[in-house]
């Protein structure tokens, strides 16, 4: 049963009657981790110049696995697209009506509040990377540089408050939900289970990332050390696209 018809005797189930199922599948998993690496590793290299190819393709990384989330989030499982889990202001209200309740409503996937959570991140996302892309390549003035610090910052803070509700609702929810983004499960009924994992997407989309870094480790000068290497690919990649025009 879809998580958008359940009704709300359903949200409220005890979780002594659920078990824990498949509701995360690999993509979505994958995704996950793939863009925490990348944006914890962007914003702690963003101000290195000696790091600065690492911080331009931990950047473009992101990029490529927000779109990826977009276009998932249209024809992925279930619990993966945006129609399932993305709900109105009512909704919202609700949810947090029960936390403050201290009887939560359940729901196999993202709640209300994590999805607001969630397109608000992706939205972070994007325009992080756009004003960064716009900042490295000299487009449409200096502002870009403030604006690309500023979205960063917001999406950090964002990240904050997502950690504390994920641990908040872990505890009110009795469940374990950074170990359901590691294995999948969560508790739900069987109906609430999705078919596959689609764990050969997962693969080829780790497979596409890592062949990315290394395209990009490559393209670095031979001769200078591991930390001097991707300032110079950098600089490099940069004087080439301004010469150019």
């Amino acid at each position: 049963m879809n998580a958008t018809s359940a009704s709300r005797a359903e949200l409220h189930a005890p979780q002594g009657s659920a078990r824990r199922v498949l509701v995360w599948d690999a993509p979505v998993r994958i995704f996950h981790w793939l863009t925490v690496l990348s944006f914890a590793g962007a914003y702690l290299t963003a101000e290195s110049e000696r790091w600065r190819l690492l911080h331009v393709t931990l950047g473009y990384t992101m990029a490529g696995l927000v779109v990826f989330r977009l276009l998932w989030g249209l024809v992925g499982t279930r619990h993966a697209r945006f129609a399932s889990f993305v709900r109105g202001p009512a909704a919202v209200a609700r949810y947090l009506g029960s936390l403050l309740r201290g009887k939560p409503e359940h729901h196999a996937g993202h709640n209300p509040a994590g999805a607001l959570a969630i397109v608000a991140l992706l939205g972070l996302a994007l325009t992080v990377t756009f004003t960064g892309w716009a900042t490295y390549d000299g487009l449409f003035g200096g502002w870009t540089e403030d604006a690309h610090e500023a979205a960063a910052n917001g999406m950090l803070a964002l990240v904050g408050l997502h950690i504390a509700a994920v641990v908040l609702a872990s505890r009110l929810h009795r469940e374990n939900l950074v170990g359901a983004m590691v294995s999948g499960r969560k508790l739900g009924s069987p109906q609430d289970a999705i078919r596959r994992a689609w764990t050969s997407v997962a693969t080829l989309m780790l497979v596409a990332v890592l062949g990315f870094w290394w395209q990009q480790w490559q393209a670095a000068p031979a001769g200078g050390s591991t930390v001097e290497r991707p300032v110079a690919a950098a600089k490099a990649s940069h004087d080439r696209h301004h010469d150019d025009d």
